[in-house]
């Protein structure tokens, strides 16, 4: 059973009553991530999510965890390009307190100087682990290279050089400015009584908040066409391609992510059967979409020998061209509609899959999720409609590309 509730401050709940299940799962949804930030605030979004865990008025940091493990729940938050999340799962029986941690560290977080500068520290390596994991920072650099350096381009974690001078009031200022009730929603999936849900948000979340509206998202260009490449004393050289993909909500969606898992989506895929079976010349080679708001976009990786990596990067290239002339056979498109729709009927056995993707459909769209209507999208798509959605997309021709590796070039497309 769906609830969706939009309180008088704009703040929105969704729930989704999931019987047969002993979990539940709650997060905040917040629509601000790295795509939201200037140059100056990259990095901020992700920075207070770190800090939010640090300590609040009523808590230490010591005692958020415990009070968490106590009840035998879990708690966590991530930073997306397009959203900040904090959430947390428990036994339906412990959803109150659960919530009533999360209320507290979103609402009464201290953010105490000293606290601050030392989990700049936990971030800054962070950020030197991704800088010391070369397919990360591949594919970091082959958002840059499609995006430009602005919104989608920029990394979550953002530079050092921000995240050094970051101070409490920066986290303060960014806060007033996203962290409003019109641009919030609470999501809970699971073991869930609705009612109590609803005077639960209410209480610990919608009567607390400063009745304010957000500020005005920022807006960027994207789809700029460049070649990027990083030098990096490593073993392998590790290849991305950028090509156009499609919003989260477009019709198209379906058929390209059908297309895109005969391509590259798993062990049984185009570019894995051809470059690392018969061709033996990567251990890791895939494509995946990603969807955000207003766009979206395709992406090819694979991580290759430093000498072979011209080699590699023309099989590939020449895959793609044949994928794109060519199209697929009907025995592909069935195994590719059968992954797809097995995906989504997997994910809705998770509490946390659940109120993610409720929680964000709502976030994006403001409106209601409809399993029966996504399940009829994709038991009708088509042959045709994925024939379609090659033809709009796969122009690897045209694509960005970046590489990481010993070698100090760009990638060339023939």
């Amino acid at each position: 059973m769906k609830y969706i509730k939009t309180f008088d401050n704009g703040l929105r709940l969704v729930v989704n009553k999931m019987d047969g299940f002993v979990s539940v799962s709650s997060g905040i949804l917040v629509k601000t991530g790295s795509y939201n930030e200037t140059a100056e605030e990259n990095g901020l979004s992700h920075f207070i999510e770190h800090v939010m865990f640090k300590g609040t008025k009523r808590r230490t940091a010591f005692e958020i965890s415990d009070h968490i493990d106590r009840i035998g729940a879990q708690i966590n938050a991530f930073t997306s390009k397009e959203i900040t999340c904090y959430y947390t799962k428990s036994t339906g029986e412990h959803l109150s307190e659960s919530l009533d941690v999360l209320s507290d560290i979103f609402f009464n977080s201290e953010f105490d100087e000293k606290e601050l500068e030392k989990e700049k520290g936990v971030i800054i390596e962070e950020i030197n682990m991704s800088e010391d994991t070369p397919e990360e920072l591949c594919l970091d650099l082959l958002a840059k290279s499609y995006y430009g350096d602005r919104g989608l381009g920029q990394t979550i974690l953002g530079p050092t050089k921000n995240i050094k001078r970051f101070t409490r009031q920066d986290v303060l200022n960014y806060m007033n400015k996203y962290y409003t009730p019109d641009n919030v929603v609470i999501a809970i999936a699971g073991d869930v009584d609705i009612k109590e849900a609803e005077n639960l948000v209410g209480e610990l979340f919608a009567d607390k908040f400063k009745k304010r509206k957000s500020a005005k998202q920022n807006k960027f260009k994207t789809s700029v066409i460049r070649n990027l490449y990083k030098s990096k004393r490593i073993e392998q050289s590790h290849i991305g391609f950028a090509m156009k993909g499609f919003a989260i909500d477009e019709k198209i969606n379906d058929a390209f992510q059908i297309a895109n898992t005969v391509l590259g989506g798993g062990m049984s895929s185009r570019l894995f059967q051809k470059i690392r079976e018969e061709l033996g010349l990567a251990y890791s080679v895939y494509s995946y979409s990603s969807q955000y708001k207003d766009n979206g976009v395709l992406e090819i990786y694979a991580g290759v020998n430093t000498e072979q990596r011209d080699l590699a990067v023309q099989a590939i290239v020449d895959e793609v061209k044949k994928f794109k002339k060519e199209g697929i056979t009907e025995q592909e498109f069935l195994r590719g509609k059968e992954q797809l729709k097995s995906a989504f009927i997997m994910g809705r056995e998770s509490t946390a899959s659940q109120m993610m993707l409720y929680g964000k459909y709502l976030l994006y769209l403001n409106k209601e999720f409809d399993v029966s209507e996504r399940l009829n999208l994709i038991e009708n798509t088509t042959i045709d409609d994925v024939f379609d959605a090659i033809s709009l997309s796969f122009d690897i021709e045209n694509s960005s590309t970046a590489t990481v590796g010993s070698r100090r070039s760009a990638l060339k497309i023939n």
